[in-house]
């Protein structure tokens, strides 16, 4: 616990019995539950992950990225958890950074915290490929200028949320592939949540698991209409439903958030 606030770690795992180990080991013992739900693997990360201590999901067939983080936010909120971190089992984000990371939201600091590659000029370093890199400051620099944030990526994996928050997001209307994530980004934005960032040394190797050029052109596209969709809430010209939020969990932090929240209502 930090602050008395049931700190869960959740890890959407596809065949990372190669790295889960090397992730677990690292992970600090702050954190109240692991949560690991496995997208029908075909090696033995589900029982390499029960040895482990890990509670343990496993979908009877693959539901793809976004499907696997719907399971694990849905397990860590019934399992009450107040504060969630997303946390990829392949050992290319450090988990040492999941007690930092949960405390800046644990002392009502921000809502989202995301661990960034690009803070500290880390990432290219780090063995990310110059394309994705490339792909990655565009992108930013594109949601950025159309969405009025300030944020130094969009597309890091490794992200800590309050419990308040994902119980205002509709998360299950949001893609079961990889551009959830910044669908769940644009909607942080959308909704007004405070979000901090924290530099987030990665690690591309081998057993790391990437996306291929092909689906990275793909998950480009989906952002870009994600991207334009929020715009279009933001001005009031139109709803996508992944902008359709519940009643708000979060406290009004000022005028300006409450009316972006009656807005979008």
């Amino acid at each position: 616990m930090i602050n008395n606030k049931k700190i869960v770690a959740v890890l959407p795992a596809y065949n990372a019995e190669k790295t889960l180990q090397w992730t677990v080991d690292e992970i600090p013992g702050t954190v109240d539950l692991c949560i690991l739900v496995d997208d029908h693997s075909t090696d033995e990360t589900a029982a390499l992950a029960r040895r482990l201590g890990l509670q343990v999901h496993v979908h009877p067939q693959n539901r793809g990225y976004g499907g696997n983080q719907k399971t694990c936010y849905s397990a860590a909120l019934d399992a009450g958890a107040d504060v969630i971190v997303m946390l990829h089992p392949d050992y290319q984000y450090t988990p040492r950074l999941v007690e930092p990371m949960a405390s800046m939201i644990a002392y009502d600091e921000y809502d989202v915290v995301l661990g960034s590659r690009i803070l500290g000029g880390g990432a290219l370093k780090g063995g990310m490929p110059r394309y994705k890199y490339i792909f990655n400051r565009m992108l930013t620099f594109t949601q950025n200028l159309l969405m009025g944030a300030k944020l130094s990526e969009y597309h890091t994996g490794f992200r800590a949320f309050s419990r308040e928050l994902l119980l205002s997001l509709p998360l299950q209307v949001n893609s079961d592939d990889f551009v959830f994530d910044n669908q769940m980004l644009a909607q942080c934005i959308v909704l007004g949540a405070r979000i901090g960032e924290i530099s987030c040394p990665t690690r591309y190797f081998p057993e790391a698991s990437s996306i291929n050029l092909r689906r990275s052109a793909i998950y480009g596209l989906g952002v870009l209409q994600t991207t334009l969709s929020s715009l279009a809430a933001r001005l009031g010209v139109y709803h996508s439903p992944i902008f359709n939020f519940p009643p708000s969990q979060l406290k009004p932090r000022s005028n300006a958030i409450q009316r972006a929240v009656e807005d979008i209502s």
